[in-house]
């Protein structure tokens, strides 16, 4: 067989040399002709079509035709492969294989960078369409000999810096050629992320939802570029606009990054496929409507070490379901008819590949999709199904020898042929002689066995069940031991043999004093006692909750009828509290507040002795969220917080333990003009688009004071760096949203600038202003521009020099919503008082209690009733503070916010009365759906005991079978605050 491939090499060669315009100096031009032809194999065409006992035919790197009774053309080298099979090599759509990085700037200096550095490109150096793979391309036959050892034979590659990437470059692995002949196309797919480029030190956007807006203003601007509206030239909306045509890959690398890539796509009328985070399977249904193609990685988390105790309290319950749960990924998706392809990007080694495929199949893959993942679905995702990805004619040759099927722990890969020259990874002469054997020697009986005897053999050799020294090797089917004499360790038989058949080993045997015999060996008889072998059973796997981690519900609360009797019900409206009242809950809403109500069909809840209330709602939180800041520029209109929401956050679910049925999720504090708000329900359980109150009108976030000048930052370079530039940048600001809005509004042609139209609805009273505001001055001055405008600032929040200023706020119409008792936590606050919201409240300013803590929202009946301490507010207004004035302040009071029929049932059943520390949030109701239960709190406490338990018992059997595992670790969740920027 040697030879055979040495001849076969000169043919390819004589191919090579023979490119019909490149001159030839070192011999004659030839064009060998010749044809190659597998026979006797078992061939996969594609998954779908198998040839049993078939011949493939190449020549010219192409295949030339497949079948059982082919016409052999005369010249053409026959190779047999018997009890062989032939699968399409594989193909992996998303790597950075021979991309060579530019270097880090070597400029160590901590200012910050706001402004692009590059001239006629796009003002944000992490856009980058133009930047071209090829470019920066060299063939790396290391990185290559790894991939073709596990199957691969073609990858799309590309450089993994930057938003938008550019365009990669689709390589065939062939060792033996050039980049001419190598390259398949050097202008592939275009590729996108929402990840900055490392190499650039540009600011903006750090967040992801600065990302996204990012990524939506670049679409808006390449269109308006296509219209030839732009006097300049901008290379990087030329070269998005000539991608187009190109496939979009985009490496979302999370579940919830997939549905927020997807969304992004649909606005623009594009089609991503997407690189999923391997936990899809957490939100399937979702994941399904996308209808998108997906790129699934096999990076399995290792499972962890649990055998201390102690350090097994750290691990999360979600960490050990992802570890448990993330190997039936692939099978979730195929299931549900999710078309997906497989990388091997994220591996620490690529030759864990083919272990994790298997893990794949035994939690549910199927094959048949498990080997399209690898072929057909790459080959449609690269626009290449004519010549990549089956074995049909016109096809590269581009194909792998087995020893039988591809997905059996043992098979062997022999060779993997890439565009018709073979890659040889283990001789198909040496005969697989793995087993179990016995023979005798100086009338010892030995036990001989053998593992791996095609690619790196393992021999063994016992006797009386005790381990014999040896020196043992197997190759070109030479079997050689230096076995240790029972005389002298230093004495060793030489046993040697030729192996023709695996089922006849025999050869010479030559002792210590030159003296040869015939060693026999024969193979071991398997226990006639042996039981029967029983089939694998099924892994376990935890069942998957909504959310996916602690405290999620086995399916999602459903709408109840619900009727509470004779409770102390706080209205919150011109009845205010009354005793001994039932209230219904039907289809959602509150439907009727009397005495005596019959319950119907709906469950009767005894109220005696507890309260009802409406939901508290907080007018300024933090929780939920990925990110809080998009500190990248001065003004950040265009982001928004929607695209942030983290609806896995258990803080939702503590909210809800602490009555908490409503919140404002806010931009945070690090520039004048910060995000858009999202106004969520707290729905544990639903993703983003269930959060979201879509009737609530729309807000964004301003801020005042040391936080937006970066007083406290160390940065000295952006504007402004005074409470005067402030203003000047407010004035600026509107004034350009305002000439804006009136050429939009004139019909002509307009640039639409998403910055300008968020602050245009403000100046059109369609979007309301929360103020993160401390000083008087600076408060009086928002307001005076606000007027200038001809608009009003809604909501001043933290607001902790509002008792200066209240009848000033009264006189513009802002509401106040504050803290009950913060002071001196930093300098502008150092005049705070905890009657604050006392005072605004006596001058008629709608006045609320707010978080802007995570902690604290779990509290805030507690702080609402500090205001009856602090300037003696009632109980009923100091209840209001936290659910009908928020609901004021955020304008959905005609839904929300006092217990009234027709309204929603937002509803909270207390322990005792709300407002005492005594008292517990008993059932906590969102639209007559039970979102928290104190009773079934505690179920799922124990429920989730068992479940890590079992868990903890499947890591230490894994770790027993000799698996690596990784080393437990405290993870704690940040807490995102006014002031949290990711830098």
């Amino acid at each position: 067989m040697k030879n055979l491939y040495m001849l076969i090499f000169l043919m390819c060669t004589m191919g090579l040399t023979a490119q019909e315009y490149f001159p030839k100096n070192d011999g004659v031009k030839t064009d060998n002709q010749n044809h190659i032809v597998f026979t006797n194999a078992t061939i996969y065409l594609d998954p779908d079509n198998i040839i049993e006992k078939g011949s493939l035919l190449i020549q010219k790197g192409k295949v030339v035709n497949s079948g059982q009774n082919i016409s052999i053309p005369k010249n053409a080298v026959i190779i047999d492969l018997k009890g062989k099979s032939i699968y399409p090599s594989f193909i992996d759509v998303y790597t950075d294989f021979g991309i060579t990085s530019p270097k880090a700037d070597s400029n160590k200096s901590s200012a910050v960078q706001y402004d692009s550095k590059r001239q006629g490109y796009y003002w944000n150096e992490h856009i980058m369409p133009e930047k071209a793979a090829i470019n920066a391309f060299e063939f790396d036959d290391k990185k290559a000999a790894e991939l073709l050892k596990e199957g691969f034979g073609v990858v799309n590659t590309h450089d993994l810096q930057g938003i938008i990437r550019g365009t990669g470059v689709l390589v065939a692995l062939n060792t033996k050629r050039t980049n001419n002949e190598r390259i398949l196309s050097s202008k592939s797919v275009q590729y996108l992320s929402f990840d900055k480029s490392k190499f650039s030190k540009q600011s903006y956007p750090n967040s992801l939802m600065g990302s996204m807006a990012l990524l939506r203003q670049t679409y808006l601007d390449a269109s308006w570029y296509a219209q030839g509206s732009v006097s300049t030239t901008d290379l990087s909306l030329e070269a998005l606009n000539n991608n187009k045509s190109q496939r979009q890959i985009f490496y979302a690398g999370k579940k919830r990054n997939a549905l927020r890539a997807h969304q992004i796509a649909q606005e623009f009328g594009l089609e991503y496929v997407l690189f999923g985070g391997g936990n899809e399977y957490e939100l399937i249904d979702n994941i399904k409507a996308t209808n998108a193609t997906y790129i699934l990685p096999l990076n399995f988390p290792k499972p962890f070490d649990v055998e201390n105790p102690f350090e097994t309290e750290y691990i999360n319950l979600s960490d050990m379901r992802d570890w448990n749960q993330a190997p039936a990924n692939p099978g979730v998706m195929a299931s549900n008819g999710v078309s997906f392809a497989f990388s091997s990007y994220g591996l620490k080694s690529v030759s864990d590949f083919k272990k994790h495929i298997l893990k794949s199949i035994k939690y549910g893959l199927d094959k048949k999709t498990a080997l399209a993942a690898l072929t057909t679905v790459p080959a449609k995702i690269l626009n290449k199904t004519d010549k990549l990805g089956h074995l049909n004619k016109g096809a590269y040759a581009n194909f792998i020898i087995t020893s039988g099927d591809l997905f059996n722990e043992k098979t062997i890969i022999y060779e993997n042929w890439v565009q018709g020259e073979p890659f040889v990874i283990n001789s198909l002469d040496q005969l697989n002689i793995d087993g179990k054997y016995t023979f005798k020697l100086d009338q010892k009986e030995y036990e001989l066995s053998i593992e791996n005897s095609v690619s790196k053999p393992k021999i063994t050799i016992k006797s009386d069940d005790k381990a014999i020294s040896n020196k043992s090797s197997f190759k070109n089917n030479w079997l050689s031991i230096h076995l240790e004499t029972n005389k002298d360790p230093k004495e060793f038989n030489r046993l040697l043999a030729l192996i023709e058949a695996p089922e006849t080993i025999q050869g010479t045997a030559v002792n210590s004093n030159g003296i040869k015999n015939v060693w026999t060996v024969s193979e071991k008889k398997a226990d006639t006692l042996k039981k029967k072998t029983e089939e694998p059973k099924a892994p376990y796997l935890s069942p998957v909750t909504f959310p996916n981690n602690a405290y999620g519900f086995d399916t999602p609360p459903e709408q109840q009828s619900i009727l509470f009797k004779n409770v102390t019900v706080w209205t919150n409206e011109n009845e205010g509290i009354l005793d001994n009242t039932d209230v219904l809950v039907k289809d959602g809403k509150i439907s009727k507040i009397g005495k005596n109500l019959k319950p119907g069909k709906a469950e009767e809840i005894d109220g005696t002795g507890k309260h009802l209330t409406s939901g508290i709602i907080d007018e300024h939180s933090h929780i939920a969220t990925i990110s809080t800041n998009e500190s990248g520029q001065n003004s950040t209109a265009e982001v928004s917080m929607s695209d942030a929401l983290n609806f896995e956050d258990i803080n939702i679910y503590r909210n809800l333990a602490g009555g908490v049925t409503q919140a404002q999720i806010l931009h945070g504090s690090a520039n004048p003009i910060g995000g858009r708000s999202a106004i969520i329900k707290l729905k544990w359980g639903e993703t983003t688009e269930g959060l979201i109150d879509q009737e609530a009108p729309k807000f964004i976030k301003f801020a005042l004071g040391e936080n937006v000048k970066q007083s406290n930052w160390g940065s000295y370079s952006r504007f402004p760096q005074t409470r005067m530039g402030v203003e000047q940048l407010y004035v600026d600001y509107f004034q350009r949203a305002k000439e804006y809005d009136k050429i939009k509004k004139s019909g002509i042609a307009y640039r639409k600038d998403i910055e300008m139209e968020v602050l245009a609805e403000i100046l059109n009273r369609e979007r309301f202003i929360s103020c993160h505001s401390y000083v008087q001055s600076e408060i009086n001055m928002l307001m005076k521009v606000a007027e200038q405008f001809n608009f009003n600032v809604n909501t001043f929040t933290h607001i902790l020099e509002g008792y200066k200023v209240a009848d000033k706020m009264k006189l513009h119409g802002a509401g106040g919503s504050t803290f009950s008792d913060w002071w001196a936590y930093k300098y502008e606050v150092n005049d705070a008082i905890p009657y604050n919201a006392a005072i605004m409240h006596s001058q008629g300013v709608i006045t609320a209690i707010n978080s802007d803590d995570a902690e604290m929202s779990r509290r805030l009946n507690q702080e609402a009733a500090k205001s009856m301490k602090y300037g003696g507010v009632s109980e009923e207004d100091a209840w209001k503070f936290i659910t009908l004035n928020p609901a004021k302040l955020l304008h959905i009071e005609d839904r929300v916010g006092s217990i009234k029929v027709g309204k929603d049932a937002d509803l909270v059943l207390w322990t005792g009365h709300p407002l005492s520390i005594t008292s517990k949030a008993e059932k906590t109701l969102i639209e007559g759906r039970v979102y928290f239960d104190l009773q079934n709190d505690l179920e799922m406490r124990k429920k989730m005991k068992v479940e890590k338990n079992k868990l903890i018992s499947l890591m230490l059997t894994e770790k027993k079978e000799g698996s690596d595992t990784q080393k437990a670790k405290k993870k704690e969740s940040r807490i995102n605050h006014c002031d949290t920027v990711d830098f």
